[in-house]
């Protein structure tokens, strides 16, 4: 079924500003909250829609990838797209935004329980043209923090509830102040978030739940990505300590400059040296593009700096959802090639093509003077 708008969702303009963003956010969650809605499957499902529509628009760059490709873009893509399952605490995902509401069943707040979540990584894809005409498979190495294998992520032996946050991984500090009652919810300092203590630790990891390790990663790259897209490996991140869920891999493409081409959008653009002989005469050329080289006719009296267009030999286009477009086009500048060097043979003919232009200026000239002498007889 086809997502709705995440605009729509929030019920905001596409020109609104975090704070609008925030706001709108804030009024459907408390009113969707499954405290506040229990048994109420719709108003889960749209808690979770909203928290999903924030996740993206409150970020700058997945909202501006967002803006230009649309929800397709992250099935494609990657681009952040946030899932909650269940009673997933979103306010460990977007901060403390609520201050101390009381919700029914009791007045609890969704809190985040178990191990916390591993670290994001980030890497760059170098691609070139050819790579990001046909799409490429490219192999990268790099360390990260992987679950220990001697306790399975479980850090050692003896595992216990946090005795300070009681397995919340979270602590909260109520002050007063001029404004009334303020609570801070914090990290546990004790278990550093995990909601565990471990009594004996593993020797391997010494309690960590992760060792650091080297990794091979395949990446896939769909062909048409521009400088800047990137794509979201899910869980290929860090592992979190105790068991934690892993973080995710952000692979940047930046593109390698090219020699010859000039890339705009999905066109391509360079010149082309021609013989003076063929541009005045008119012939065949042969044009590189980025699988082989083409032939293209040249038209006789082709004047230098004129732009042919040969259509489709261009880049192909990002793949939208299930929308595929058309190739982009190559354009190709004309420049006149001037010989530096001549045999003897050219320069005779080139002398002769000069003698062939004075004649010709000196009989228009003769012809001009004779109509002038004519007009005052």
């Amino acid at each position: 079924m086809a997502k709705r708008d995440y605009y729509e969702v929030l019920g905001v303009a596409k020109t609104a500003t975090p704070d609008e963003l925030r706001r709108a956010y804030k009024k459907l969650a408390i009113k969707y909250h499954p405290d506040k809605n229990p048994g109420d499957k719709e108003a889960e499902e749209k808690f979770k829609e909203a928290a999903e529509a924030y996740g993206v628009l409150s970020d700058e760059k997945k909202r501006a990838q967002y803006d230009q490709f649309g929800p397709d873009a992250f099935d494609q893509m990657g681009g952040g797209r946030q899932a909650y399952s269940g009673f997933e605490d979103i306010f460990s995902q977007f901060g403390d935004i609520f201050g101390d509401f009381g919700f029914s069943g009791g007045g609890r707040r969704a809190r985040r329980s178990g191990p916390p979540r591993g670290q994001d990584l980030q890497i760059r894809l170098q691609l070139d043209l050819k790579e990001i005409a046909t799409g490429v498979t490219k192999t990268v190495k790099l360390k990260r923090w992987r679950v220990c294998g001697a306790c399975k992520g479980a850090g050692g032996t003896g595992v216990r509830d946090c005795p300070t946050c009681g397995g919340s991984g979270q602590v909260r500090r109520v002050t007063q102040s001029f404004f009334g009652q303020m609570v801070n919810v914090g990290v546990c300092p004790a278990c550093g978030g995990s909601g565990k203590q471990v009594q004996t630790p593993c020797s391997a990891c010494r309690g960590e739940g992760r060792v650091r390790e080297e990794s091979t990663i395949a990446i896939k790259v769909p062909c048409g990505v521009a400088d800047g897209n990137y794509l979201t490996l899910r869980g290929e991140g860090d592992a979190g300590r105790l068991g934690g869920p892993a973080g995710d891999l952000i692979a940047v493409v930046s593109e390698k400059p090219n020699d010859f081409f000039r890339r705009e959008g999905t066109d391509l653009h360079c010149s082309l040296k021609v013989p003076i002989v063929k541009l005045a005469l008119g012939g065949k050329v042969r044009v590189p593009t980025l699988d082989d080289e083409l032939e293209i006719s040249i038209d006789a009296g082709t004047q230098g700096g004129q732009v042919l267009k040969i259509r489709g030999r261009g880049l192909p286009p990002l793949q939208q959802g299930s929308y595929r477009g058309s190739p982009g086009d190559l354009f190709v500048t004309v420049e006149a090639e001037i010989p530096t060097r001549l045999s003897k043979a050219e320069r005779e003919c080139y002398q002769k093509l000069a003698e062939l232009g004075d004649e010709a200026n000196a009989t228009k000239e003769r012809s001009f003077l004779d109509d002038i002498r004519k007009l005052f007889q």
